[in-house]
């Protein structure tokens, strides 16, 4: 199993990079980077790539709506290149508030977008020849009558580092997760819980699997949590710091009944629970909405305890498939993210 994190910004971006160079030393063997609706995230993906040398570097996500699918080809290829061959795509559709308030861009047929991105994606790597795509979401080059008539059949002009990029795709709704299943190199769920994990998505891997091409091998997953190792009730209390993101997706990520993670959440068994806590953050009472999160969901989305403990947490996540193991080193005393790094590595 390998292990990953999210790039954290807590002390600036610059620390979080020399943060992620020494975890790289510890055997970290991949960062991720978000990007929602702050800076972008191919810019500091880059960065990343001039002051590492081994770790893996995956966007988680980029947001379909927010660039042409040639950009997204290009963008890849590009830090794949910087990082010498190190870069993971994530994709993933984000939301309706994002999408259409931030970026003004309506929110129509995720799935059959991401479906037509992937392939117009690994067609620009190959470079097999100029680039050609008739699909419903997008036409490569634009038909007569639908602009100048002057669109021209390219082909990438750089070559690209490696013909196949690994594609993540951020899903949680069953019909994208068929998708993923079917198409991507690696699937990139949030809130994932191991024990629940089957009984919510396995059906739908199960049907993406049966048409998926064998050339893609075995679906990766990353997935985790907070990651917290040490004796006593302090190292447990530290779950209570996902409580305020738990509260924020389940209650405020989306309107009532357009909600993903408030959907995952029933269907995980806690419908009164996240009918509560989306009820409480739509009226503005946050602090009502992050106590109405259970325990039982804080501790079954983390990693925090002894390190027998932790190792049992390590063993559900990877029984439920998990291959990167995904976790956001807590540290206490005189350890830091780089010492959790490495204890974990060796509990793995």
């Amino acid at each position: 199993m390998k292990i990953a994190t999210m790039l954290s910004y807590a002390g600036g971006f610059q620390r979080a990079a020399r943060d992620v160079a020494e975890m790289e030393r510890a055997g970290l063997d991949l960062v991720w980077v978000a990007e929602a609706y702050g800076f972008d995230g191919p810019s500091m993906m880059g960065y990343l790539a001039a002051v590492t040398e081994r770790v893996e570097i995956g966007a988680a996500i980029l947001p379909i709506y927010t660039r042409t699918p040639t950009l997204i080809a290009m963008t890849a290829a590009g830090i794949d290149a910087l990082s010498d061959g190190r870069f993971h795509l994530g994709l993933g559709a984000s939301g309706p508030q994002v999408i259409e308030g931030f970026h003004g861009v309506p929110y129509t047929n995720p799935i059959g977008r991401t479906r037509e991105i992937v392939e117009i994606c690994r067609e620009v790597w190959r470079r097999d020849a100029p680039l050609v795509h008739a699909g419903k979401n997008y036409t490569l080059p634009l038909p007569p009558g639908a602009g100048t008539g002057l669109g021209k059949a390219l082909k990438i002009i750089a070559h690209p580092v490696r013909a196949e990029i690994p594609v993540w795709i951020a899903a949680l709704g069953e019909k994208n997760v068929e998708l993923t299943a079917e198409i991507a190199n690696g699937w990139l769920p949030i809130l994932f819980i191991p024990e629940r994990s089957e009984g919510v998505w396995g059906e739908a891997l199960r049907v993406g699997a049966g048409r998926r091409d064998a050339s893609l091998g075995e679906l990766m997953i990353s997935a985790g949590g907070l990651l917290a190792i040490g004796e006593g009730k302090e190292v447990t209390a530290l779950r209570e710091l996902q409580r305020p993101m738990v509260a924020l997706y389940v209650g405020g990520m989306g309107a009532k009944g357009k909600n993903f993670y408030n959907e995952l959440a029933v269907r995980y068994g806690f419908e009164r629970e996240a009918g509560v806590i989306q009820d409480h953050y739509l009226a503005g009472r946050k602090s009502d909405a992050e106590a109405a999160v259970p325990d039982e969901f804080l501790e079954l989305t983390t990693l925090c305890g002894p390190a027998s403990y932790v190792k049992e947490r390590v063993e559900a996540f990877r029984k439920a498939g998990v291959t990167h193991l995904q976790v956001h080193p807590i540290p206490l005393g005189d350890q830091s993210a780089a010492s959790l790094i490495e204890t974990l590595r060796n509990l793995t």
